[in-house]
């Protein structure tokens, strides 16, 4: 896959795969009718680790990069996660916005040369009975990230067994491994 062939894709769909002992994803390009038009990439993350860790393969096979992000510190509430290309070098970051996720996640996407993106949770009701009716924590969860005003993109959680994501990217300067981190980084971070 290209740099190319990725940044032109204006929606993508995240699917995780339903494993025991780590977090598996698999990212989609998509058709205008929002179904899978084959594989961007494959990420996997062990579970419990004490500092976060996470990178995409071209495939499942995990043999070719193509991205990845890392938390700066061990176990940190309100971490900075990197994200780099293949080669390590970086792309961008984002970080949760501790504070501000207590009762709404709110997170905060860098991209070098470029405007702050602030995603968070669309809908404050869904958030709030998340976080305090523990049988309600399945609720499907919709995050905006906003630029300048407008949103750059969006990330919906579809109702189904295992957690698919739909990701709509508006802006089309954004950096979409950045935005492909970040979509993967709301399913694996998203509880911690």
């Amino acid at each position: 896959m290209t740099i190319d062939i990725l940044q032109a894709q204006q929606q993508l769909i995240v699917r995780q795969r339903v494993r025991l002992m780590v977090n598996q994803y698999e990212v989609h390009a998509s058709t205008p009718d929002g179904q899978e038009a084959g594989m961007l990439a494959f990420a996997q993350q062990k579970r419990l680790a004490f500092k976060e860790q996470v990178t995409l393969y071209t495939d499942d096979t995990k043999q070719v990069p193509v991205l990845g992000f890392k938390a700066r510190q061990v176990i940190d509430l309100g971490a900075t996660y990197d994200v780099v290309d293949a080669a390590g070098a970086p792309i961008g970051l984002f970080r949760k916005k501790f504070g501000a996720s207590l009762l709404r996640s709110t997170w905060v996407l860098e991209q070098p040369g470029y405007a702050e993106l602030v995603g968070q949770e669309r809908n404050f009701f869904v958030a709030l009975c998340r976080r305090f009716i523990d049988y309600l924590s399945w609720l499907p969860y919709h995050f905006d990230f906003e630029i300048n005003g407008h949103v750059g993109f969006s990330v919906e959680r579809k109702w189904g067994f295992r957690d698919t994501y739909n990701v709509t990217i508006h802006d089309p300067n954004l950096d979409r491994r950045l935005v492909i981190a970040m979509a993967v980084a709301l399913d694996a971070l998203q509880s911690r």
